[in-house]
């Protein structure tokens, strides 16, 4: 079953980018980069991760235990700065692509947005998956069990609302992952936006609908493979 999600994401970015490049080709309309950009952008995080956790394994082999838990934790920042693009397309559902007399049928146009989106959330279930299992690998072992421990779940539900939150700053805000290397203009523009009528109300709002969202996604989409792993544990 973990091959079926890996495969599912992948074919999900497959069709995703081939829409966007199909729209422009057949109807001879200008390629919609941005759609790119944010596609490429949500696919990041994961090669970022388990490119970081191969470079961490390949360091182990020739540096001291503290330098690995070092650079683990790099990755982990970068990867966790880098996870909102991938749930950020959920917020590019919407038609604002479409201009008058360009000729595409509307019935392709929803499937290509939806196909956005939904590569957006299956990048992030994956994405969220991977650092559950290398958090259940660090602190319990190689046993499946743990994926349905406390911590384990905690670890989930953290992530999730950090991605909500990170998605609702790229949205509203305007901030991008790289504006941490500014972090007092940062810092100014999320308080600047916070003291505006109404705006924490709809930052706990947005934050919390779409880590329930994405959460509800997780258990239907993760919880049957947590459930095979295990009885495949338990069969041996």
């Amino acid at each position: 079953m973990l091959t079926s999600l890996i495969l599912g994401v992948v074919l999900m970015n497959v069709l995703a980018l081939a829409l966007v490049v199909a729209r422009s080709r057949v109807y001879r309309t200008p390629l919609y980069r941005p759609m790119l950009l944010n596609l490429a952008l949500s696919v990041a995080p994961l090669l970022v991760l388990v490119g970081g956790l191969a470079l961490t394994v390949t360091a182990g082999l020739v540096v001291p235990r503290p330098v690995v838990v070092a650079l683990l934790v790099l990755v982990g920042l970068v990867w966790l700065l880098l996870l909102p693009n991938a749930g950020y397309l959920i917020t590019e559902l919407n038609l604002s692509h479409r201009r008058d007399g360009d000729g595409v049928p509307m019935w392709f146009d929803v499937v290509l947005v939806i196909s956005l989106a939904m590569s957006g959330v299956l990048n992030t279930v994956l994405n969220v998956f991977a650092a559950q299992l290398v958090w259940v690998l660090q602190v319990h072992g190689d046993e499946a069990a743990p994926l349905q421990s406390l911590d384990a779940r905690l670890i989930v539900v953290a992530i999730l609302v950090l991605v909500s939150f990170g998605m609702y700053l790229g949205r509203s805000v305007r901030l991008n992952s790289w504006d941490v290397r500014h972090p007092r203009s940062l810092v100014t523009k999320v308080v600047d936006h916070l003291r505006g009528p109404g705006a924490v109300g709809t930052l706990l709002g947005f934050t919390f609908l779409h880590a329930l969202f994405l959460g509800i996604i997780y258990l239907v989409v993760v919880g049957p493979v947590v459930a095979g792993l295990i009885a495949l544990e338990q069969a041996r």
